[in-house]
C-alpha cells in the first residue's frame, strides 16, 4: 500500500506562484511513477504532469507547459509541482498520484493510488 500526503495549497493572486509538495509512504517502488492532477469544480479531473521517478524524465500539460515544473527530491520520496505564472484558470484541487507504471499516467484510470488533494485558488 502507498500513502500520498499533499501540501502547500493556498490562496494567490494571478501572476503569483505556489509550491505544492506531494510526500510518498509504504511499499512504492523506485521505478514508479508520480503524478499531479486537478479538478475544478464542475469539471472533470486532468492530467497536469507526470514524472519517472527512476530518473526524472517528466511530462505536461500544454495549458501548464512552460509555467509548471514537477521534480523530486534526493529521496525520491517527495515530489514537488512548482506553478509560477499562475491564472485563475488554475484554480482546482490538486491531486498526487501515484502508480507502478507511467504508461497511463495521463489518465485517473491508469494511477493506483491517489493522495486527499491541496486547494489552489487564484484571483484576478
Amino acid at each position: 500500500q502507498v500513502h500520498l500526503v499533499e501540501s502547500g495549497g493556498d490562496s494567490v493572486q494571478a501572476g503569483g506562484s505556489l509550491r505544492l509538495s506531494c510526500t510518498a509512504s509504504g511499499e512504492i517502488s523506485s521505478k514508479s511513477c508520480m503524478a499531479w492532477f486537478r479538478q475544478a469544480p464542475g469539471k472533470e479531473r486532468e492530467w497536469v504532469a507526470h514524472i519517472y521517478r527512476s530518473n526524472g524524465v517528466n511530462y505536461y500539460a500544454k495549458s501548464v507547459m512552460g509555467r509548471f515544473r514537477i521534480f523530486q527530491d534526493s529521496t525520491k520520496m517527495t515530489v514537488y509541482l512548482q506553478m509560477d505564472s499562475l491564472k485563475p484558470d488554475d484554480t482546482a484541487m490538486y491531486y498526487c498520484a501515484a502508480s507502478r507504471s507511467c504508461n497511463g499516467a495521463r489518465t485517473v484510470m491508469g494511477l493506483e493510488y491517489w493522495g486527499q488533494g491541496t486547494q489552489v485558488t487564484v484571483s484576478s
